[in-house]
């Protein structure tokens, strides 16, 4: 009996390991995906859309503070999301891949040419259209998720320096988009807004250098920020990354309040927020599409050409420059053929594709080319990745599977 007991003990345990794990979030949204999509075409859509429609929130008079419920997960649930990745973003930079500029070189090199060369190909494709130009963000980020999720398909087949390359450089990625959407998607400002929004974070930050390790009062702050910043005009969404970066890193008695927080998001971002994020955003409408309309539009062939074309041809190209350059050494355990493998699997843009997409383009109609090119591409980028990578793993002796 305490032999059962134990073994139970230690499956529950590769059970919990394996939902907190970063990875484990991309089935989970891919899953969420479908369901948003087979929601969408069944005869429930037009529920399904009133209902994501329907306002939510609260008003005092002529003050009001009301959302359409997919605004509440974009705005709100995002911000979590955003949470996460900023204290990965720090935990990279403080000891991670990021921490030196020789470790930070090779994925900063790859990411800088996984961001340029899908933008400028976008910029060709839709020429001088103004409203189209809003969506030149869209093909620029990597899905970290789904990218990790893919790369464990392979197993024991990759070296374990696949992971940290294609993490560190999907976090330079993210960096990017950060940067990305708080200057090209904010329209107006409200100073008053961005002022109290930086008295929170001030407040904040003395709290840390006066050691306080509760977590209690950066969270009651990443609301107050948060709030400030819907008003400001920048999206309320950087709130997250603001408040990461306040929270103390440095550990007392092997305890971290960063990364303690951390742990606990991994789970509620990848089981909660980003199924919910994929339910309010990936609902493609096929009534409202015609292959004829997507084989002409310049946004979804930009956007499709920018994330499975420029996306690895940026990655793979700026980093080959910066090897026969001298700038920059390939990482050890990676060949050029893997390492294409992992440039192809960075044209998975989902999450932040559809993201940005939703900030370019408010429109539904023109939403729906957005969210069919982002599908198809990330599709595509998957299975060329996985394949590639599978064709440049076989002939290397098995070893740790990746993270």
């Amino acid at each position: 009996m305490p032999a059962q007991t134990a073994r139970l003990r230690d499956a529950f345990a590769r059970v919990v390991r394996v939902l907190r794990g970063t990875a484990a979030g991309g089935p989970v949204l891919f899953a969420a995906a479908l369901a948003a999509i087979a929601l969408a075409n069944s005869p429930a859509g037009p529920a399904f859309r009133a209902l994501l429609a329907t306002p939510l929130g609260v008003s005092a008079g002529a003050d009001a503070f009301v959302r359409p419920v997919a605004g509440w997960v974009n705005d709100a649930l995002m911000a979590v999301f955003f949470l996460l990745i900023g204290l990965e973003i720090r935990h990279e930079l403080a000891e991670g891949q990021l921490a030196s500029l020789p470790r930070a070189a090779a994925p900063a090199i790859a990411a800088l040419g996984g961001m340029v060369l899908p933008a400028l190909l976008y910029l060709a494709c839709v020429g001088h259209d103004r409203a189209a130009l809003r969506g030149w963000a869209v093909p620029v980020a990597t899905d970290i998720a789904f990218s990790l999720a893919a790369l464990r398909l392979l197993g024991r087949r990759l070296p374990v320096g696949m992971a940290v390359f294609l993490t560190a450089l999907a976090i330079i990625d993210d960096i990017g988009a950060i940067v990305v959407i708080a200057v090209a998607y904010t329209a107006s400002l409200d100073f008053a807004a961005l002022a109290a929004a930086a008295l929170v974070w001030l407040g904040l930050f003395a709290l840390n250098r006066a050691g306080v390790r509760t977590l209690g009062p950066y969270l009651a702050g990443f609301v107050l920020i948060w709030a400030a910043l819907a008003r400001s005009g920048v999206h309320p969404t950087l709130a997250g990354v603001a408040v990461a970066f306040a929270v103390p890193m440095r550990a007392v008695e092997d305890r971290s309040p960063a990364r303690t927080l951390a742990h606990e998001l991994v789970f509620w971002v990848s089981w909660l927020v980003l199924p919910l994020f994929g339910l309010a955003n990936a609902g493609l409408h096929f009534a409202d599409l015609s292959l004829r309309d997507l084989t002409t539009d310049k946004v979804v062939i930009g956007i499709a050409l920018g994330l499975v074309v420029g996306k690895p041809l940026g990655v793979a190209g700026a980093t080959w420059l910066g090897v026969r350059l001298g700038l920059v050494r390939l990482p050890a355990q990676l060949t050029w053929r893997l390492l294409w493998g992992a440039a192809l699997l960075c044209g998975i843009g989902f999450t932040m594709s559809l993201f940005i997409g939703a900030l370019a383009f408010p429109d539904p109609a023109r939403l729906q080319g957005v969210r069919a090119a982002v599908f198809a591409a990330s599709l595509l980028s998957a299975a060329l990745g996985v394949g590639v990578l599978a064709w440049g793993a076989r002939a290397r002796p098995r070893t740790k599977p990746v993270a």
